[in-house]
């Protein structure tokens, strides 16, 4: 989770939201002129937009209601002084101040920005940025923002993004103003952004009518390491604040755009790259730019990967075929927020607010008239998730700002994306809360608890097997089922077992690799909490070429003293497949402890054993206590505690290595119930079943196991602590995933609801 005081916000900027009215004074800015030059993709303006500047109290009374307690938005320079310098507007501070007002009568704390690309044109006429007196005009500007807005304010952000709009909108000419300037001057543009930053900072403080705490807001894509190993994490820290764009994208930088603020001076390595297109750089510049602030302000939403080269020099690595996008087409990189943040305060050691991070959707109203979303829930999730690890390993982070609110005009790109976690029916101004605005309520409400990095990953626990060969096994594993058996004599599929002598393995996803067992330690969630000192169930397939052992299974109490606290032994078997006139040993024929103890030790194994006929599908619970064995040519699936405690009465004389196996005659016969139970209280059969539809088959002290045999659409809720499935014919899918014959995997507790089709039969396990 993240620190109790961290704050929790939603961020805009005036054009893309406030719209416009022929009687609000604002005079024009370059985004004006620029869409209606066709600047935009859809060829489209911000005139209305979402009308925010007519519907604010509406919009954070909605804020309130979704549990927003924070708003980064910015004021428009032009509106509030039409001509960038000189005559204010009165109309525009009044709605600004009332909106700042509204936001705290609603519990939102106001984080102001200055300038989000709002400038005026009438000083864009006069050179705009280009114009050294731009850091006076920016200055005036600043102590009318203090002298309006700083008793009711305590947090301004000077500048937001001017790699974008020094790159965008004057390099490279795809952003108003349009545009596409000498290296040399766009070198002078950004030289005077800094400057006007820091002329703001000292204006804001000057004319300030209470303490405020004031911060600066860059952006760039961070550079992520390939890999956890030290040489690559130092070529992702090296290119992130070195200079290795090309010069046509020169602006998209970290460190020249930073180290000025932060550290009072620009990289020497960018100095030297960039020699012959600076402007003169004095002393009192840097002064200037270095002024005190109080807080790093980052918008990030993407990153890229870099490992170190074999030459010493790092190396951009491609990403992978089908790399996730947003509807924009920008990568999915939740990295970012970690490795950039963790680069980024470990360079600046400065409080750090994330001041935007969002993702565009193709989001559509659905029939139910709500707006669901998963893709931006998953998105942020991961986001966060990573944000809180920069965090939770010692960066600085304050604050968390979504981008964005409401559905707006997206720059050059008109209204062709939506990041809102609002959205907006532009044509009639209706809003409807998307599923991620609930879901951020609850991430704000619980200080991010319900993350996923807080909780365990929730998905399907698909297990590769551990097999045994044994003397009586056979082929059948690798021949019917679709494994590779390490021989002939393979007699049992451990398919899911966490027991020292089998410990599976996880298949696949975010756990691949990791034992059962340490599943279980690591993660009790993923199975109920129970408490248990190991996980408690061990299922098998055995294939029985011959006949196996006269075996009995102790109980609990009995394992305990006796097998190094081992569990006792309770199991039950499915018939998966046998042969015509198959039989199994279940139970004996003794009346009398003193009866089975002379038969065993006379060896009257005829008169002692108990055969019964078995048919395929057939199920048979064994207690501990029961003499058993499964006879050759049967196939059986076993459910069981997790023990490996099997004492063996009788062996028909079987030879391992030229010696008979050991036999535990006193064990069994202190442990064998005598008499034995009826057979009708152990063998059910279970061949006609409902169809699609879990049918319990056993509820006994340790385990209920169920039989399901899909043909059709299935869907339950996973409600137990964890639900053990093996699919044991057919095929078929699983919350869209394939699944056949010889898969076996855990629903973890809380997956949710699980939709199953196909044709196919399944046991499933949990315990009780």
């Amino acid at each position: 989770m993240f620190r109790d005081d961290f704050v929790w916000g939603v961020a805009s900027s005036a054009y893309q939201v406030e719209g416009r009215d022929p009687q609000d004074g604002a005079g024009r800015m370059i985004w004006d002129t620029f869409t209606e030059e066709g600047g935009t993709l859809d060829g489209k303006g911000a005139s209305v937009t979402c009308d925010h500047m007519h519907r604010y109290k509406e919009d954070y009374k909605l804020m309130r209601l979704l549990g927003v307690k924070a708003y980064r938005f910015s004021v428009s320079w032009s509106r509030i002084m039409p001509e960038g310098t000189g005559t204010v507007n009165e109309k525009a501070v009044a709605m600004y101040r009332d909106m700042i007002l509204t936001m705290k009568e609603n519990g939102i704390t106001p984080y102001l920005t200055m300038y989000h690309w709002e400038f005026p044109q009438a000083l864009q006429d006069r050179g705009g940025w280009l114009n050294e007196e731009v850091i006076r005009w920016f200055g005036e500007y600043a102590k009318v923002v203090a002298e309006n807005f700083s008793d009711i304010c305590e947090n301004f952000i000077t500048l937001n993004e001017p790699q974008c709009f020094v790159g965008l909108g004057h390099l490279r000419g795809v952003h108003a103003p349009g545009k596409k300037l000498s290296y040399p001057e766009t070198f002078q543009i950004a030289h005077n952004a800094l400057r006007a930053h820091g002329q703001a900072v000292i204006q804001l403080r000057k004319y300030a009518k209470q303490p405020i705490r004031i911060g600066y807001a860059p952006t760039c894509g961070m550079a992520y390491p390939a890999s956890n190993k030290p040489e690559d994490i130092e070529a992702a820290r090296k290119v992130l604040f070195s200079f290795y764009n090309p010069m046509d994208n020169w602006t998209w930088n970290v460190a020249w755009f930073n180290d000025p603020v932060f550290l009072g001076r620009y990289p020497e390595q960018g100095l030297e790259k960039f020699k012959e297109y600076l402007p003169e750089i004095t002393q009192e510049d840097m002064e200037l730019i270095a002024q005190p602030v109080d807080f790093m302000g980052q918008n990030i939403y993407n990153g890229y990967i870099v490992r170190a080269g074999a030459a010493g020099e790092p190396e951009f690595v491609d990403r992978p075929a089908g790399f996730p996008k947003t509807a924009a087409g920008w990568p999915v990189t939740p990295e970012c927020l970690y490795w950039g943040v963790k680069f980024l305060y470990e360079r600046y050691k400065m409080p750090l607010y994330i001041t935007e991070n969002g993702m565009s959707c193709h989001d559509i109203v659905s029939r139910d008239g709500q707006v669901h979303d998963p893709d931006r829930i998953t998105f942020l999730d991961k986001y966060l998730s990573a944000l809180q690890q920069a965090s939770d390993d010692g960066a600085d982070v304050r604050g968390y700002f979504l981008w964005t609110f409401l559905d707006n005009f997206e720059w050059d790109k008109g209204y062709n994306e939506r990041f809102g976690i609002v959205y907006v029916d532009f044509a009639t101004q209706k809003r409807i809360a998307k599923d991620s605005a609930y879901w951020y309520q609850r991430v704000m409400e619980e200080n991010g608890k319900m993350l996923s990095i807080n909780q365990p990953e929730k998905e399907i626990l698909f297990l590769n097997p551990v097999f045994k060969q044994m003397i009586w096994g056979g082929d059948r594993l690798g021949r019917d089922w679709p494994y590779q058996i390490p021989g002939n004599d393979t007699g049992e599929c451990w398919a899911v077992s966490a027991h020292p002598n089998g410990d599976c393995k996880i298949r696949e996803g975010i756990y691949e690799g990791r034992t059962l067992s340490r599943m279980w330690e690591e993660y009790p969630e993923l199975f109920g909490n129970t408490g248990l000192d190991r996980f408690p169930l061990l299922v098998k397939i055995i294939d029985a070429k011959t006949d196996l052992s006269i075996q009995v299974h102790p109980d609990d109490a009995y394992a305990k003293v006796n097998e190094n606290g081992s569990l006792g032994k309770t199991e039950c078997w499915y018939v998966l497949d046998c042969e015509e006139d198959s039989s199994l040993v279940i139970g004996h024929n003794a009346k009398s402890n003193e009866e089975l103890a002379e038969m065993i030790h006379q060896g009257k194994w005829g008169d002692l054993i108990r055969e019964i006929p078995v048919k395929k599908g057939d199920f048979i619970q064994i207690d501990p206590g029961t003499v058993h064995a499964i006879k050759g040519g049967l196939m059986i699936l076993e459910t069981q505690q997790n023990s490996d405690i099997t004492y063996r009465v009788y062996d028909y004389g079987r030879l391992t290595n030229g010696k008979p196996r050991e036999l535990h005659i006193d064990k069994s016969i202190d442990v064998i119930t005598v008499p034995a139970k009826p057979v009708e209280e152990s063998v059910m059969a279970v061949g006609d079943l409902p169809e699609n539809q879990m049918n319990l088959l056993i509820s006994c002290d340790y385990y209920k196991v169920w039989k399901l045999d899909v043909t059709s659409a299935v869907a339950f809720e996973q409600e137990y602590p964890f639900l053990i499935m093996s699919v044991i014919e057919g095929d078929g899918l699983i919350n869209g995933q394939m699944i056949t014959k010889g898969d076996h995997f855990i629903l973890p507790k809380g997956y949710g609801e699980i939709k199953m089709q196909g044709n196919m039969q399944l046991i499933a396990s949990t315990i009780q």
